[in-house]
């Protein structure tokens, strides 16, 4: 079993899903909120972040484990709330780069039926480092697009970004086309918000 697509993880967890990719101090790069709208106000309004065991143990492990399979405390009982919800059955998914400034990934499906089976949860297990990968920074941005990224960023015009570094127009152009291009962004404003992100700025 292959998982590539959003469609493909909303057909194995029926209930709902929730992916973190590239966690940096406190916020995702991107997230993807799946789960059923009147559960995640409920979470939200009664502030069960910090007392969920399926968060919890996404922080303290890597890998994949069903709901089921947590053995921590669940003072608030979030996960039987979470049956009320239709959350009946879950799995946690956890990956974390190597080294001590690595992100963390993360993903906790639902579904109301049944658990996740050893097939299911190898494939989501996988679709979570995958798109971890595909959300790395790139690793091949020059200085000199990183210093014309930076002054995008803080909304200078070609004509002074130009004036600043002493080049040509035509010069800027071409190191904000490079970042574009490698960066895979439409423009030089979503380039720069992009490396932002990243931590590159």
């Amino acid at each position: 079993m292959k998982v590539n697509t959003p469609e493909d993880v909303s057909s194995i967890a029926g209930a709902g899903y929730y992916i973190a990719l590239r966690v940096g101090f406190a916020f995702p790069l991107e997230e993807v909120n799946k789960l059923p709208e009147p559960w995640v106000e409920h979470y939200t309004k009664l502030g069960f972040m910090l007392q969920d065991p399926v968060i919890r143990w996404i922080y303290g492990n890597t890998g994949a484990t069903r709901w089921s399979e947590i053995d921590a405390p669940d003072p608030l009982r979030v996960l039987d709330q979470a049956q009320t919800f239709g959350l009946r059955y879950g799995l946690a998914v956890s990956y974390l780069d190597a080294g001590s400034n690595g992100q963390r990934s993360f993903g906790h499906f639902a579904r109301s039926d049944r658990e996740f089976n050893d097939e299911e949860i190898v494939a989501l297990n996988d679709y979570v480092t995958m798109r971890h990968r595909q959300k790395a920074p790139p690793t091949n941005l020059t200085a000199a697009e990183l210093e014309a990224l930076g002054m995008v960023k803080d909304g200078m015009r070609l004509k002074q970004i130009a004036h600043v570094l002493g080049v040509s127009e035509g010069a800027v152009k071409q190191r904000l086309k490079n970042a574009k291009s490698k960066l895979g962004a439409q423009t030089s404003a979503q380039a720069a918000a992009m490396v932002k992100e990243f931590g590159l700025l």
